[in-house]
């Protein structure tokens, strides 16, 4: 899937969900090492776990962050995907 990110640096998340885990996480643009790092601690995670855990996660003084943009992108894919 492909998100949008709205507020933060980075420009564009990619991910796949296969049976419930998230797997190839990529964050366009924004701080390498946060969006590294924050991609490969969510690989294998189940997508659940991954929202909770990133969700509310703030940058500073912004309403939002990289890591709460990706909760973002995967609870709308699990909408997606259970209107399917």
């Amino acid at each position: 899937m492909h998100y949008i990110p709205k507020g933060v640096c980075s420009r564009q998340i990619d991910f796949e969900v296969e049976d419930n885990i998230v797997k190839n996480v990529k964050f366009h643009g924004g701080c390498p090492g946060n969006s590294i790092g924050v991609a490969s601690l969510v690989e294998g995670m189940n997508i659940d776990e991954a929202i909770n855990r990133l969700s509310g996660i703030l940058c500073g003084v912004k309403s939002t962050s990289c890591p709460d943009q990706l909760a973002k992108a995967l609870a709308q894919y699990k909408a997606q995907e259970n209107h399917s």
